[in-house]
């Protein structure tokens, strides 16, 4: 048995594709048809004002024309995460209109449902060799945009699949006593005094959302999964690899460790290698706008970061009151004025910063359970073209992203090859 897979990362996308296609769009579709399975992370809403806008939204209020789904499939894929935190930007309208859009296409997709079941579930792929399970799930999401669970009361809530997680500062005496003289749980602990609330563990103190725990060693952050989140997606994973050959896990992701963004906070790295022991061959990450390392872990791959794919948000049709609100502009501020103000007039954020704009697509393949090969195609956005043709992927052979990446990979102990622009993972 024998499968082969290539996947795509963020794709936020806004233009139609021509009917004759682009320079490179031909062979980068050649490239993403030469494969079974196809995957693409769909970092939209799809529908035209079928929800309301949310109150927050995942950075732009993300909603696309329904018909640039055709233009993904044009593109070849055939399997889609919709969990990241984009889904909500149109509140649980815009996430069913999305789901209608999708079925009406025949799209198979994870990572979004009517209820917290549905969307924790995995969707299936039916191919010549094999028949393979996608999960997906997002750590980086407005609570409102969780999906709820159903029960035998109420309907459940539909949204995404979430992965939540905690965060643990470990601090010495001095700022321990500092965070507690802020005096932010003063009502909190006018609660516990009078016995209506528990009192904190000792050693811990809540701060907001904020935890610390009093350390005598060296001051550091701990984060670490949800733990209920952390269980149904192992569930999940349990149950496709008893009805699937294959099982992937597609988690979106914007936290970083620390300040460095190119790096993968603890709470992910447990994540994915517990996917990993529980039967996932391939756990791809995206979200953070640009490439994280790759690990080889008991026979598996994880993608921390796999980039970008498409990236359009500039010429995004419509934003809500609130978008020009936030910024204090005019309600009859144009998108494009909007957008310039945004980056400065192109002097500041996503459009300057050259790691935003390049990516890989990986490649590999599975035969009998095992993955044997595992090759990286580099991606270039165009970073330097005009805003009305900017996002828009070609194929690069740039060694440079792939130096990038090895680089990024060597704290795993990953080693990556390179030769004719393509690197090729080195598996255990």
């Amino acid at each position: 048995m024998k499968t082969t897979f290539i996947a795509a990362g963020d794709s936020f996308i806004t233009r139609r594709i021509p009917e004759a296609g682009y320079p490179g769009f031909n062979e980068l579709k050649a490239l993403v048809e030469s494969h079974d399975v196809r995957f693409v992370n769909l970092e939209s809403t799809f529908h035209d004002q079928e929800g309301y806008p949310a109150a927050t939204s995942g950075g732009t209020w993300a909603m696309s024309d329904p018909r640039t789904l055709d233009d993904i499939c044009r593109m070849g894929f055939n399997f889609f995460n919709t969990a990241n935190n984009h889904s909500g930007d149109f509140g649980q309208g815009g996430i069913v209109a999305t789901i209608k859009h999708l079925r009406e296409r025949d799209m198979v997709f994870a990572g979004t449902g009517m209820t917290l079941q549905d969307a924790s579930r995995a969707a299936y792929l039916e191919t010549a060799e094999a028949r393979v399970a996608l999960i997906g799930i997002t750590s980086t999401l407005d609570p409102a945009a969780a999906a709820d669970g159903q029960n035998g009361e109420m309907v459940g809530r539909p949204g995404l699949n979430p992965l939540r997680f905690k965060t643990v500062h470990h601090v010495n005496a001095e700022h321990f006593e500092m965070a507690r003289e802020l005096e932010i749980n003063a009502r909190t602990e006018s609660l516990i005094a009078r016995g209506y609330r528990n009192p904190f563990p000792v050693g811990t103190l809540p701060l907001g959302n904020m935890n610390f725990m009093l350390t005598e060693g060296e001051e550091w952050n701990k984060t670490s999964p949800n733990p209920k989140d952390l269980e149904r997606t192992l569930q999940e994973i349990e149950e496709a690899r008893r009805q699937a050959d294959i099982v992937i896990v597609s988690v979106h992701t914007h936290e970083m460790k620390g300040p460095d963004i190119m790096k993968a906070p603890m709470f992910m790295e447990t994540f994915c290698r517990k996917c990993v022991e529980a039967g996932a061959s391939v756990v791809l990450g995206h979200g953070p706008h640009q490439l994280r390392g790759v690990e080889c872990w008991k026979g598996s791959v994880i993608f921390y970061s796999i980039g970008k794919f498409i990236f359009e948000t500039e010429t995004i049709a419509r934003q809500p009151f609130d978008a020009f609100a936030n910024k204090n502009l005019p309600q009859d501020t144009k998108i494009g004025a909007y957008m310039n103000h945004r980056s400065g007039n192109g002097t500041k954020g996503d459009v300057i910063n050259p790691e935003v704009w390049r990516a890989v697509l990986p490649s590999w393949t599975v035969e009998d359970g095992k993955i044997t090969e595992m090759r990286l195609y580099p991606v270039d956005l165009g970073m330097t073209t005009a805003r009305p043709r900017r996002g828009v992927p070609v194929l690069s052979k740039c060694e440079d992203t792939l130096k990038h990446l090895a680089e990024l990979s060597e704290p795993y102990g990953t080693k990556i090859e390179i030769a004719d622009g393509v690197g090729r993972i080195v598996l255990p």
